[in-house]
């Protein structure tokens, strides 16, 4: 069933952070090539998985779940894309915060963008 990004939440060290514009989580999978000479068609082996995430949130240094996003602070991190209530999938893993970037403007909200590398795999798990 479609859900509306509207309900999304994003978890910091198990803490909601407030403001929340819009984030993305990408999880990839590495491969190894292993055709051999006498293949007509090339072969793969999967290897190394990894994942890495945004967040672009409305900045508000009021807000305790942006508080506990600092560069290089390594916290446990949770996309809820469909919300967190009973039921609702959500993705998790440790991460690494890799880049804040805060934005003004004399017409507009101040915004922060923030990115995450993962440190261990992203699991899938049901509220």
């Amino acid at each position: 069933m479609p859900h509306v990004g509207k309900d999304g939440v994003l978890k910091v060290a198990g803490t909601t952070v407030a403001q929340l514009r819009s984030f993305s989580v990408d999880e990839t999978g590495d491969t190894v090539e292993d055709t051999t000479m006498t293949s007509t068609f090339r072969t793969y082996k999967p290897t190394l998985t990894s994942f890495t995430g945004s967040a672009d949130v409305y900045w508000d240094e009021t807000d305790s779940g942006q508080n506990g996003i600092t560069i290089n602070s390594e916290p446990t991190i949770g996309f809820f894309p469909e919300g967190a209530s009973g039921g609702d999938t959500y993705y998790s893993g440790s991460c690494i915060v890799t880049g804040i970037s805060i934005s003004a403007s004399f017409d507009g909200m101040v915004e922060a963008s923030i990115t995450f590398q993962g440190k261990t795999a992203l699991t899938k798990t049901t509220v």
